[in-house]
């Protein structure tokens, strides 16, 4: 072998065994948060029928709610509002107004279907909830429902 070829060699292996280890992987360091909140990303659809996988979804809505909100939602700030007061428990946000609007609903059975699906404050949430007309949905479901 050449000098000039054994020397390269040589600083070659050496800048390697000296740098190598001085250098982090990236794939070792931990990933730096994207964000100081935990996510909150909500797709909520309506159908009517009884069951969402019996219905076709007629309408569909997407809510935000890490530090600020958005989405498509009519009115996603109270959406918001009332997952926060719920504590995303939204078996407790189905029948949080309650029917204090005094709207009178008829006793018909036209059921409609929600479902929630996406992430509450880090937390998977796959919800259906279903009521028994659309009038029931509207007085005695939350704001968040309304859309």
């Amino acid at each position: 072998m050449r000098p000039m070829t054994r020397w390269a060699m040589t600083g070659a292996l050496l800048s390697t065994a000296v740098a190598g280890p001085l250098s982090v992987p990236a794939h070792s360091a931990p990933a730096a948060p994207a964000s100081l909140y935990a996510p909150s990303a909500l797709v909520m659809t309506t159908g009517h029928g009884e069951k969402a996988a019996t219905t076709t979804p007629e309408r569909a809505v997407t809510v935000n709610c890490a530090y600020t909100t958005s989405g498509t939602h009519p009115d996603p700030r109270q959406a918001c509002a009332d997952l926060d007061r719920v504590n995303g428990d939204l078996d407790r946000l189905a029948t949080l107004r309650g029917n204090d609007a005094g709207q009178p609903c008829t006793r018909e059975y036209r059921p409609i279907v929600v479902t929630v699906q996406g992430v509450w404050r880090g937390t998977r949430i796959n919800y259906e909830h279903t009521f028994a007309n659309p009038c029931i949905k509207e007085t005695q479901g939350a704001a968040a429902f309304a859309f």
